[in-house]
């Protein structure tokens, strides 16, 4: 079956995907102990999320997009992988994640067309079905995407090294760096 992907490509892919998320959290972390630190009276309430940051994953590594030092996210990539394989598997888990969206959209549509089957053809009704449907989407989704992360989308990485941390620029312009990533043969 040429062209699909073995089991070990996508363990692998899971495993980056984990890691993406942990740094990203790690650098979040950093953030906002920096923040902390120029401002002492800032709320212990803040989240600790960096929205200016975000990560693709490749079979190969992932890139981080979002304004960073090259030996901060050395420091911020080893880390997660330490905080992960010591059992930190939350690390893993991303509000930000593409597979929230990609459950939100699958939900949404679901919903809304067995609303539209389900309910009475005419036009009030179908209004009140629709608005159920989105609703009902928009109350599940975050639960479902975290399961869906930690189920399918992500595993704690067993044996992956990193190789490599380059700065790159993406074509828009933004900072960008790639982490290349490697693996170790479990005996």
């Amino acid at each position: 079956m040429g062209g699909l992907p073995s089991l070990q490509d996508v363990l692998r892919l899971r495993q980056i995907h984990a890691l993406e998320h942990g740094t990203v959290w790690v650098l979040s972390e950093q953030h906002l102990n920096q923040a902390r630190r120029m401002r002492p009276r800032l709320p212990r309430t803040i989240a600790v999320d960096d929205e200016h940051l975000s990560g693709l994953s490749t079979h190969e590594g992932f890139y981080l997009y979002g304004q960073v030092e090259t030996a901060q996210l050395t420091q911020a990539v080893r880390q997660a992988l330490h905080r992960l394989t010591s059992g930190e598997s939350s690390l893993a888990i991303h509000p930000r994640c593409g597979t929230n969206v990609a459950v939100g959209m699958t939900l949404t549509a679901g919903l809304v067309l067995g609303a539209h089957l389900l309910f009475p053809k005419n036009p009030l009704t179908q209004a009140i079905g629709l608005g159920s449907a989105v609703l009902t989407a928009a109350h599940l989704t975050p639960t479902i995407g975290e399961w869906a992360q930690a189920h399918l989308t992500t595993a704690i990485p067993f044996n992956l090294v990193v190789r490599r941390i380059y700065p790159l620029s993406d074509p828009g312009g933004r900072p960008t760096h790639f982490v290349q990533i490697g693996w170790t043969e479990r005996s």
